[in-house]
């Protein structure tokens, strides 16, 4: 409930951003301004995430086929100041997610996931979380999945504003953006994962 509170509250903060940047999206992107994809959430139900689109649009026969020819010069800045995850805060308004938790991932990945590794899904995704605040798209995958699975077992209050309080350092940095050799975060395929 404090989530939700405390996001709705975000929300009518930032209202007058979010509309700058779905404006700054339309006009340099076109439509549609947001992104919307089908993650897993907690127990691995699924759930539509909403962001601010930052990539192009496939077209069939256009060769956009990675996020590194996708992402566009405005969709780079977006991300690069973490503009693109505001909409998520509707996403806990409405219950998919928290402020604190797992980053949702793809849903392809949910069979890939050793059985240590599927626990980062017994709590709500967040917005931030301990594997953002350590190094974020930086890091590897089983670093990341293990930071997932840490926060499951050590999750409190305390640690969730301690990880509020660093995120906001991180984004202010810009660290961690990318990750080696992409533009994002590489696929997962969960070859020689290590069990979290």
């Amino acid at each position: 409930m404090a989530d939700v509170v405390v996001a709705s509250l975000l929300v009518v903060v930032a209202l007058p951003l979010m509309l700058f940047v779905a404006l700054l999206v339309r006009t340099r992107l076109g439509r549609p301004v947001l992104f919307r994809q089908q993650r897993p959430g907690r127990d691995g139900e699924i759930f539509t995430l909403i962001k601010f689109r930052t990539m192009g649009v496939a077209e069939p026969g256009a060769g956009l086929d990675t996020d590194a020819v996708r992402l566009t010069t405005t969709g780079a800045r977006l991300r690069s100041m973490s503009l693109d995850e505001l909409p998520t805060l509707l996403n806990v308004v409405r219950g998919d997610m928290s402020l604190v938790g797992p980053r949702p991932l793809l849903v392809d990945y949910l069979d890939l996931y050793t059985p240590g590794q599927a626990r980062r899904h017994e709590v709500r995704p967040g917005v931030t979380g301990l594997a953002q605040v350590s190094g974020r798209n930086a890091l590897s995958w089983d670093e990341r999945l293990r930071l997932d699975v840490e926060y499951v077992d050590r999750r409190s209050l305390r640690l969730d504003l301690a990880i509020l309080a660093r995120t906001v350092s991180v984004v202010a940095g810009r660290r961690g953006i990318t990750g080696e050799g992409s533009a994002t975060m590489s696929e997962f395929t969960g070859d020689g994962r290590a069990d979290a």
